[in-house]
């Protein structure tokens, strides 16, 4: 069966940033701090060293309820018994994946500009769209969409759409606002002196921003 996954907080990490504190206590830290998904980004890293961080936080996620995936690296997902992957551009087709993962697996996939819009297909289980705002995470990231550009593809999208990209506490209601369903940070948590409290004012930054959008007007 595949796992209910919440989009809400969805942490992605960073080898350089982690690696002060460590990966697991930087993912730990901020799963205290209000974190409901976590994806597992290491471009470089050697497939052993990926699967062995991915057991390891598996093992730590999965009492918690919380998801795991892994970017890009399907082989590395499917050793390590994560719970999906997230792709992007570049990468294997979401179908291959699906097929390689299975029904349960959740497969997510990052979209930047409207010419992708038609290649999504029914492997795709949630959308990670951007980047909404500058970001200095990704050097090759595109051009910021900005939250207008956002809505009118977020309209678009018939699954749950994440927000990437710049992403901070002072501006996460403004994505929601756009229409995502969550938001996706990095630097935002993993580079925080204190990745809880990090998490905990974007945890609190996101409820105001769904609760406010529930509201009757």
């Amino acid at each position: 069966m595949k796992p209910r996954f919440d989009l809400s907080l969805y942490l992605v990490t960073d080898p350089a940033m982690t690696a002060p504190r460590g990966l697991l206590a930087t993912v730990a830290a901020a799963v205290a701090g209000g974190a409901t998904l976590v994806q597992l980004r290491d471009k470089d890293g050697p497939a052993g060293v990926l699967i062995e961080a991915a057991r390891a936080l598996k093992a730590f996620l999965a009492p918690r309820g919380i998801p795991l995936l892994v970017n890009d690296r399907v082989d590395v997902a499917r050793a390590a018994g994560a719970d999906g992957v997230h792709l992007g551009q570049g990468d294997a087709p979401p179908a291959a994946a699906r097929a390689l993962l299975g029904p349960d697996a959740i497969v997510g996939w990052s979209i930047t500009a409207e010419s992708q819009l038609t290649a999504i297909d029914a492997a795709v289980d949630y959308v990670g769209l951007g980047p909404i705002f500058p970001t200095g995470t990704k050097p090759d990231a595109a051009a910021a969409l900005g939250e207008d550009r956002f809505a009118a593809l977020r309209r678009r999208i018939r699954v749950p759409v994440v927000a990437i990209g710049g992403i901070t506490a002072a501006n996460a209601a403004r994505a929601l606002a756009a229409g995502a369903d969550g938001v996706a940070v990095v630097s935002a948590i993993c580079a925080a002196a204190d990745p809880r409290a990090a998490a905990h004012d974007l945890r609190a930054a996101i409820d105001a921003a769904l609760a406010s959008r529930a509201r009757p007007r």
